[in-house]
């Protein structure tokens, strides 16, 4: 028991008044009348069952034995004591003896029970604690979530740490994750260096250093501010994940259950940490498929390579500013989860033309050339026999075949021609099969209706070729995401022709990022057009209903920082350069 305390309150600490009340009034009737029980501590009276009104010549005392090991005694005053006889003595004696064992019992067994009721309040607290941070940290897979977890954790419990610090291996060593207080980066690497924080690495025990500057294993390379230190690793098996680093400016500030709260959050730590390496790891190999599917898709035409890329990272790009942007979207923000979805809706966008012809992805021309020249033969052997200049009709047919939008003198010239049979060894030839005037007749672009359609198949074919990926839960929009892409608000894009409310925001912005991606880069039919006349088209393209105005106009005024803001995207990479742990025989 604490000797500074007062006796008073001493006494109390291991037996509460009306209790030892009860022992006296019980013993006091085996004594000769008029006698009176204290107790004491150190020889001073400090509880008695009656108050004292009178002298008394001597007091017989009994030792109490008690756990805190003070100097407690029951003391009985006895009037006339020199004419008691010495049976009578000796009953006196023996009454107080008893009671004096019959209290250091109670004592005793009061004791226990607290011991055992504050035992089972830290077993209480310690799974209140291990129930929390379960919760806490295996909230999320993501690295970072669970170390910030870790760090809040540390930082608003009971501990008494002003400053703390989570270090994580990586390639050049153990370098700081997360911290809270005034951690300096100098400060933390030249921990690293002490041979304490290699002791902890290597034996996977925790430690409490109450006063630092007496640790030789730490001499000269902490700050004198701080006095006191909890450093714990974290560990899952036979690895050390990382170390948990708590510091105060108090000398003594950490004690046993501190380093005992500590270690459990740690060992919980530990494992959700390692999820999370595995989970990243995972997330790294799916993520280097899944770009090396679209790198293959757009492989297939060089003219298009990078295209799933740009459009993806200016997407994400796009959304960032969508959610900055309180004044036509203060409803909308997106979370990291939601980006990472936008991001990979465009990696993926064009993964369903893996299963469109080659010929009709690449077709750079209405005809290929062997057919024009085919057609140029024929009407070099009608002029023959005909007498009749062929030239400049051949050159205007190869111009009107590298059109992608022919005036309609042109389409009527197609069909003037497509008419003309003429004979040669009597076999009659059409100047134009059907097939041929069918594609030097389209109004617009190079591909014909049937074409088109094998083209517009693509985002169901996306859809159905993903369907067979497994995809984590923050990916349960992809799909829909992908097959939407081009549709239009009006009701006119495919593949279902869907009206805006049945569009989703990151579809539309999917579409708006698509056109501009494929207008301002070269195609095989066409040059890269310029910047401004590509936001011109988008502004066209949203006044027709088909674009989403809001977002349109909002990606014209924001184009820099959207483009500018695409160069840094880097969602596809886990927040950690780390994959592989640390085994301990590695860490000495």
């Amino acid at each position: 028991m604490n000797a500074g305390l007062n006796p008073e309150i001493r006494l109390k600490k291991i037996i509460k008044p009306k209790k030892l009340k009860s022992f006296l009034q019980k013993a006091l009737p085996l004594l000769p009348e008029g006698s009176v029980l204290c107790v004491y501590i150190d020889g001073n009276p400090i509880f008695c069952a009656e108050p004292v009104r009178h002298s008394f010549e001597e007091t017989i005392l009994s030792p109490v034995k008690n756990p805190a090991g003070d100097n407690l005694c029951l003391g009985a005053f006895i009037k006339h004591r020199n004419n008691l006889s010495e049976p009578e003595l000796q009953h006196i004696k023996s009454v107080l003896e008893f009671t004096a064992f019959s209290i250091a019992n109670y004592i005793e067994s009061e004791t226990a029970r607290r011991l055992i009721g504050e035992e089972t309040l830290s077993k209480y607290r310690e799974l209140a604690l291990l129930h929390r941070s379960i919760v806490e940290l295996n909230n999320s897979l993501r690295l970072k979530d669970v170390i910030t977890a870790l760090t809040t954790e540390c930082k608003t419990s009971a501990l008494p740490a002003e400053m703390g610090a989570v270090f994580l291996p990586e390639e050049d060593g153990f370098t700081i994750f997360d911290s809270f207080g005034n951690f300096s980066v100098d400060e933390s690497q030249k921990l690293v260096e002490c041979s304490l924080f290699k002791d902890i690495i290597s034996s996977l025990r925790g430690e409490i250093i109450n006063d630092v500057s007496k640790d030789t294993r730490c001499h000269g390379k902490i700050s004198a501010n701080i006095r006191s230190m909890l450093i714990m690793p974290i560990p899952s098996p036979n690895v050390c994940e990382g170390v948990l680093v708590l510091t105060s400016c108090a000398p003594n500030a950490f004690h046993a259950a501190h380093l005992k709260h500590v270690a459990t959050l740690s060992s919980v730590a530990g494992i959700s940490i390692s999820n999370a390496y595995n989970f990243e790891s995972i997330r790294v190999l799916m993520d280097a498929l899944l770009k090396a599917l679209a790198e293959a898709i757009d492989a297939r035409d060089p003219f298009t390579a990078g295209h799933s890329e740009r459009v993806a990272h200016l997407a994400v790009s796009f959304a960032r500013q969508i959610s900055q942007d309180n004044a036509k979207f203060a409803h909308i923000h997106f979370s990291d989860e939601h980006l990472r979805e936008i991001f990979y809706s465009g990696i993926l966008h064009d993964i369903g033309k893996i299963g469109i012809k080659e010929e009709v992805l690449t077709k750079k021309t209405r005809l290929p050339k062997s057919m024009v020249d085919v057609i140029g033969m024929r009407l070099k052997l009608f002029g023959i026999h005909h007498m009749h200049e062929w030239e400049d009709d051949y050159k205007r047919i190869k111009q009107i075949n590298q059109s992608l939008s022919p005036a309609q003198e042109d389409l009527d010239f197609v069909d003037s021609i497509s008419t003309v049979k003429f004979k040669v060894n009597g076999s009659t030839i059409h100047m134009l099969q059907p097939d041929e005037r069918k594609c030097l007749t389209v109004r617009r672009g190079n591909l014909t209706e049937e074409e088109r359609m094998e083209i517009e198949r693509h985002p169901a074919e996306s859809k159905r070729i993903l369907e067979h990926i497994p995809f984590q839960d923050d990916l349960s929009q992809l799909l829909t995401i992908i097959g939407q892409h081009h549709e239009r608000l009006d009701g006119s894009g495919y593949p279902e022709g869907l009206f805006a409310e049945d569009i989703l925001i990151q579809s539309r912005i999917l579409a708006v990022v698509d056109i501009y991606d494929a207008v301002t880069q070269e195609r095989h039919y066409k040059p890269a057009t310029p910047k401004e006349r590509a936001l011109k088209i988008l502004s066209l393209e949203a006044a027709e209903g088909k674009l989403d105005q809001n977002l349109v106009d909002l990606f014209i005024t924001k184009i820099s920082e959207i483009e500018t803001g695409a160069e840094s995207i880097n969602l596809d990479r886990p927040v950690s350069t780390r994959f592989c742990k640390t085994p301990r025989n590695n860490m000495n």
